[in-house]
């Protein structure tokens, strides 16, 4: 089991090395896109700050709060994307028949696919969400380091639901239509205030759509470490990524079965 996590971590590696070089070619155009997406994301702090001119708070959460639950969101979200860019790409590679160069691979099939790509423009998400970060909530050592441990959490949790959500189109064919709907559900209610949400909206964030354990959970912890709290997060995480390995495999039983074959007729 250890010499296995450690051969898919070496393989990350590997990849994360190669993508970057390979973007790095091409430096205008990744400079481009990382700025975009940084001055894309910085114009919500401008929206967020003439709302709470008017107003003292909002579920509970001040202007700093937000910023914080902001600022995870968008690292974890572009840390994701950075390390397992195919992870949102997963359902058009599965139509198109793309995974049997994976499967002849002396690798494990789901890290070796979403690891071998990346999204550029994720790392204007990141590093708009570590520099937000930091202006808020200044420099103080371990709020700093959990900040960039949940942004792990979180990038796990994101690229969770997105295999899950991709790994559909081995049982209903085209599942990219799905997959930008719970990726967008899974962005507005992880950039939002908890208190605002109740009832039923409240049960999904902690289940469904794990929003909770992206964002909000983390500020709770960042305000006010709580090591109950702290373990429920990280079994919370472990959950979600065995369940998606499991059902990832479940899937790719269908694919074995000829589901190549049904795309190319």
């Amino acid at each position: 089991m250890l010499m296995e996590a450690k051969k898919n971590l070496r393989l990350i590696a590997m990849y994360f090395k190669f993508n970057l070089s390979a973007a790095m070619e091409y430096r205008g155009s990744f400079l481009i896109q990382t700025f975009g997406m940084i001055l894309n994301n910085s114009a919500f702090i401008y929206f967020w700050w003439i709302l709470f001119s008017n107003i003292d708070s909002i579920g509970g959460y001040g202007f700093r709060e937000v910023m914080i639950i902001w600022s995870i969101s968008s690292s974890a979200y572009g840390l994701g994307l950075i390390f397992f860019g195919n992870s949102i790409k997963l359902s058009n590679m599965i139509a198109k028949g793309e995974l049997d160069s994976y499967l002849l691979q002396p690798k494990d099939v789901l890290i070796n696919i979403i690891a071998s790509g990346t999204i550029v423009s994720a790392w204007g998400d990141l590093f708009y969400g570590l520099i937000l970060f930091t202006i808020v909530n200044g420099f103080n050592p371990i709020h700093t380091l959990l900040f960039l441990l949940f942004c792990v959490t979180g990038a796990l949790v994101i690229t969770s639901i997105l295999i899950i959500t991709n790994t559909l189109a081995f049982f209903i064919g085209d599942a990219q239509g799905i997959t930008s709907l719970i990726t967008e559900f899974l962005i507005t209610f992880s950039i939002y205030p908890e208190g605002i949400y109740s009832g039923f909206t409240k049960l999904i964030i902690f289940t469904i759509i794990p929003a909770a354990f992206i964002s909000h959970i983390p500020v709770r912890l960042i305000n006010s470490f709580n090591p109950q709290l702290f373990l429920l997060l990280l079994a919370a995480v472990v959950a979600w990524l065995l369940f998606t390995y499991l059902f990832f495999k479940w899937g790719l039983k269908r694919y074995e079965s000829g589901n190549l074959i049904v795309n190319k007729l």
